[in-house]
C-alpha cells in the first residue's frame, strides 16, 4: 500500500455518487417517474426497466444509462427524459433525499484545512453534483468542476486528464477517490493513484487493485 508522503499528492478528486452520497433509496423512483410521464405523454414505451436493471447503471455516463435503459428511442427522446430525472433527482435532494455517508463535511474539511486542492471526477451532471455537495454544506471547498459535455468531455478519466492539464500537476500528484470501475479506470488511464472506498456501490472483485482502501469516508484522514 502506498502512503502519502509530504508534498506528494497535490489534489483529491472524489466521485459522488458511491463516495459522498448515496442516491440509491430515491434514485428507482425517480427514474420510474420520469419513465411513465413520458410514457403518458407520447404512448411509445409499453414496459418499465426492473430495479435491477436501474440501479445496474448507475455510476456510468447519463447517456450510456439510457442507452441501455430504453434503446428502442432515439437520442433526443432519451435525453428529454433523462433531463427530467436530473430534476426530479436534485429536487429530492434538496428536500432531504438520498443519504449522505458519515463523515463528508468533517472529512472535506479536514482536506481543506490540510491544503488539498478538493475537485470532484463524476460521470453526474453538473446540476446533480453542484445541489449534492450544496446539501452537504461543502461546495464552497470544491475547486470549479469539470463534468462530461459530451464534446470535449466525454469520460471520467477525460475529467483526470483536463485537471491534470489545468492545474499543471503531474498525474502522480491526484488522489482519485471512488467506488467503481470507471474510477479505478480513469485513474490507471492518466497514472494517478486510486483510493477504494469499499462502503460504496462496488461489486466484489470490481476493482482489481488501489493505493489505498477506505471502510468509510473519515478514514481518508488517516492517510492524507
Amino acid at each position: 500500500m502506498q502512503e502519502n508522503r509530504l508534498g506528494e499528492i497535490r489534489m483529491v478528486a472524489f466521485d459522488v455518487d458511491g463516495t459522498l452520497f448515496s442516491s440509491e433509496s430515491i434514485i428507482f423512483k425517480t427514474y420510474v417517474q420520469a419513465i411513465e410521464e413520458f410514457a403518458q405523454k407520447t404512448g411509445k414505451i409499453t414496459s418499465l426497466p426492473s430495479h435491477d436493471q436501474i440501479m445496474n447503471e448507475i455510476g456510468k455516463p447519463v447517456r450510456t444509462i439510457f442507452k441501455n435503459l430504453l434503446p428502442e428511442l432515439p437520442e433526443p427522446e432519451r435525453d428529454q427524459i433523462s433531463g427530467r430525472v436530473l430534476d426530479l433527482l436534485c429536487d429530492s435532494i434538496r428536500s432531504g433525499g438520498g443519504d449522505f455517508y458519515a463523515g463528508v463535511g468533517s472529512t472535506i474539511h479536514y482536506l481543506k484545512e490540510k491544503g488539498y486542492t478538493i475537485t470532484c471526477a463524476s460521470n453526474g451532471r453538473k446540476p446533480y453534483i453542484e445541489t449534492v455537495l450544496d446539501t452537504a454544506g461543502v461546495i464552497q471547498y470544491f475547486e470549479p468542476i469539470v463534468v462530461i459535455n459530451q464534446e470535449t468531455i466525454h469520460t471520467k478519466g477525460e475529467i483526470l486528464a483536463e485537471y491534470v492539464r489545468k492545474y499543471n500537476l503531474e498525474p502522480s500528484a491526484i488522489a482519485m477517490i471512488g467506488d467503481r470501475h470507471s474510477d479505478w479506470e480513469a485513474a490507471r488511464e492518466n497514472g494517478c493513484p486510486f483510493g477504494f472506498c469499499t462502503y460504496g456501490h462496488g461489486l466484489p472483485g470490481e476493482i482489481p487493485d488501489f493505493e489505498w482502501k477506505f471502510d468509510d469516508l473519515t478514514t481518508l484522514k488517516d492517510f492524507f
